[in-house]
This record gives C-alpha cells, structure tokens and sequence, in this order.
C-alpha cells in the first residue's frame, strides 16, 4: 500500500457555485471600502461579533482551487503519488470537500485504510480565502469566521458546498450519525456548540482522535507489531543457531562423537552434542532463555539432521577456505581407494601445496565411484577440479599405492594424468611402501618376541 504515497498531494477543496461567487467577487469590487461586521457572540455585550473588513480583490476570489492553507496531519502519514484506482475508486480524484465526500462506511472494507491515509495526508479542508455566505439567524445576518480554525486546527472542517463546520476525526474513524459528520454544523450564532463537540475525554470525538493518532502512528500498527514479533523471532533463532554452531565446531575440532546411545529427557548422558549445549546454557543465561526447553518443539536446533547439515555447512567453509589458498598455485594430489561399511566403493582426495615457504596438507573430501578402475578415478578427480575450479594444468604431482590399477605404465591412472599433464610426476605412497615393507619383514620372522614373557608365532 505504500505505492499509494509517495509525494505531497496538490488537490485542493472543491468549492461550489462559482457563478454565485463570481456575481459577489464583482459586487465587493464595486463595493471596495465597505465595511462589513460579522456579528457573533463576545461575552456579555449583546450579539456584537467579529469584525471583518473585506476588501474586493483580497486573493484569488475568482480561482476554484484557491483554499489557502490546507492542514497536514504529519506524522508518519506517507506522501500520495500517482495513485491511480484502488478497486473502483480514484484516490486522486477523492473530493476535498466534506458535503461532497462519500462516507467512509461506505466504501469497501478493503480499501478504507487507504481512503484514510489520503484524506488524512491532505489534512482538514479550510478554506481561507474563501468569502463565507451570509445567512439570516435572528435579526442578524452572520457567517462563518476563518479565525475559527486557529481554536480548532487539526479538526475543523469547512463545507463550501453545504457552508457548514465538519468534524474530521470524526469524519474518518466516527459515526455518520452526528451532526458534524452527516449534514454539519451552521448555527453560526451557537460557536460554543463548536467546543461543545468536543466534550469529555470519553466523547465520541475523543474517541475518533484516540483512533486517528494510533492510526497515524505507524508503531502501534498491526503490521509494525507483527514486524517487532518477527524481529524478535529471528534474534532468537540466530542464538539457538549460533549456540548449536559453537558446539558441533567444538566437537569437530577435537574429533569427538556427536551422538549418544541414549538422548532422552531422562539419559544421564545424552551424547557430547547435547550435553555439550546444556553446559553452555547453564553458563549462558542469553542461550538459556531461548534454547532447549525454552525453545518452539519444531525449532530447538539440535536434531541429529540438524547437526549433520551444521557440519555440513562448516565443511563447505572450510574447503572454499583452502581453495582459495590455492588459487593459481601449483599442487598435487595423493588419491587412495577404499569401500565403506556398505560396501560402496569410493575414493578418499588429499592436496597438498606450498604457502609461505610451508608445505600443507589437507583432505578435501571422500568421492564415491562406480568402480575402481582407472578410467573411473580419473573422471572423478576431473569433476572434482572442475568443481572448485582447479586446473589440472598445475598439478605437479600424484601419489597413489602401488596396485596396477593406480600405477600401470599403459592405463593405470598415473598414466591417464600423465598423458594429460607431463608435469605431474608419479610418486608411489611413502606410507604404503612402509607397509609393504614391515609386512615382508613380519613374513619372514617366524617367532616375534614381544616381550621378556610373551611370543607370538607366524
């Protein structure tokens, strides 16, 4: 709805019968010099009123959009724009002029807010320049005086067309029942009527005013409360959150388990992971407030799928870290092949490389193939590389075990890395020649003592 504000609108009151005020802009303009006394009620001395000398040609008599100083309710009230139609209504078109205004029960409930907020951005129709008709009450012809909405700025209302006082609080959140919402106020003889309106702090005009503030304040709005809810909503989310990241680093950083056999209310111990988050809470009166017990049933963070994604994540940052570290260096590769507790087969990745005159070493993930030959690992090491954008241009070396799938001179997958890259050099596992030496060592030894009490035969 704010698409309807956007700029301070221009629209003036509608004033009526211009050519009854036209006759009287030629009248006073032959008249110039008359003065004219406004009778009205001065405490105690008769009907002797407001005096008020108008002189032909004092403002634009003649222009239909010459109202003078139209209120603005500021606030927090929006400027309207190019409002276009809301349903069936022109909001730029909406008339200024209360004796032409539609009432605001009868537009439709959906577009009443709107209807509000553009009458209450142009504020009260006063019309200031405009020469008030006389009408006859008593012997005494009276009028309308403008020094009237000094007393009552923010809610006195103007009807050029009904010459009549309007209530515009009332107008907007009252009832269309009262006189100064259904056919206005004229008795211009009765001015104390006008503060009379007003009455207590419970009347139906303090009860309009009440409702028009809190819709002009924006804070106490529905949508702002809703905003504040979910405002908090996610500050306490982002602390279950961050109190879940703290512990499943901890434990990941140490190569400790998560779970525990037993992680009921009840458990005596409920596995590192939530025993873990517990010990925080207990030390975190923050985390406490919002975590565990604390926390939504569908949203306590500590779900076994919770974690998993948890390392996930943190296996991601870690991986773009090291990456980044390569950038356009030049490393290589040590590849091993292995089968999981189910039987799948998969391959296990490390890269090595130099920083700063240093050599690291890190695992960059497990990859699971379809089998282990040769043609099989070296696609998958190319969409690895095509994964985190590495070239295979600057791979200097690879280190595989010594099985003929791995280091056949002909079609072992140094030979398909080596046809690709001349420069990266095989070179075979210094850990696995180790092992294949201590095992021909222990073959060859048929009695091993162990200690001064204990052999072991071969």
């Amino acid at each position: 709805m704010e698409k309807y504000f956007k700029r301070r609108s221009t629209i003036s009151c509608d004033e009526q019968n211009i050519g009854e005020r036209n006759v009287r802009k030629k009248r006073d303009e032959n008249d110039v010099g008359d003065v004219d006394v406004d009778v009205g009620d001065v405490g105690g001395i008769g009907d002797v009123g407001d005096v008020d000398v108008g002189f032909g040609g004092i403002g634009d008599v003649g222009n239909v959009e010459d109202i003078g100083d139209v209120g603005d309710s500021g606030g927090n009230v929006e400027d309207i724009g190019d409002v276009g139609h809301v349903g069936d209504v022109d909001v730029a078109q909406l008339p200024s002029d209360l004796g032409l205004r539609v009432p605001i029960q009868n537009y439709d409930v959906n577009i009443r807010d709107v209807i509000r907020r553009a009458y209450m951005q142009r504020g009260p129709c006063q019309p200031r320049n405009h020469i008030f008709p006389r009408t006859r009450i008593g012997k005494i012809d009276r009028r309308f005086c403008v020094l009237w909405y000094n007393e009552h700025p923010t809610w006195l209302e103007y009807s050029i067309a009904k010459d009549a006082v309007f209530c515009f609080y009332c107008y907007l959140f009252g009832l269309n029942d009262r006189s100064f919402v259904k056919g206005g106020f004229s008795n211009w003889k009765k001015k104390e009527y006008i503060r009379k309106h007003v009455g207590a702090s419970s009347s139906a005009h303090n009860q309009a005013r009440v409702k028009y503030e809190l819709f002009n304040n924006q804070e106490q709005s529905i949508r702002s409360c809703l905003v504040k809810q979910s405002h908090q909503a996610r500050t306490n989310y982002r602390i279950r959150l961050n109190a879940s990241i703290d512990c499943v680093r901890f434990l990941l950083r140490q190569g400790m388990a998560f779970r525990g056999h037993d992680e009921s209310e009840d458990s005596n111990n409920q596995g590192n992971f939530l025993e873990l988050l517990h010990w925080l809470c207990d030390h975190n009166p923050e985390i406490k407030a919002v975590a565990l017990t604390n926390a939504p049933e569908n949203l306590k963070l500590t779900s076994p799928r919770v974690q998993k994604d948890i390392v996930s994540a943190i296996a991601s940052e870690c991986l773009h870290v090291i990456i980044e570290n390569i950038r356009d260096s030049f490393f290589s590769i040590l590849v091993d092949k292995s089968r999981d507790i189910s039987v799948k087969k998969q391959m296990s990745v490390v890269i090595r490389y130099v920083k700063n005159g240093c050599i690291l070493e890190h695992f960059i993930g497990v990859i699971h193939v379809l089998n282990t030959t040769a043609a099989s690992l070296k696609a998958a090491i190319d969409q690895l590389f095509s994964t985190h954008s590495l070239s295979i241009s600057n791979l200097r070396g690879q280190g595989y075990d010594g099985a003929n799938n791995m280091r056949n001179e002909y079609n072992g997958l140094k030979a398909l890395i080596l046809k690709e890259n001349p420069s990266a050099y095989y070179i075979h596992c210094f850990a696995h020649q180790l092992q294949l030496a201590l095992v021909a060592v222990a073959q060859k030894i048929r009695r091993l003592k162990l200690s001064s009490l204990q052999y072991i035969d071969w």
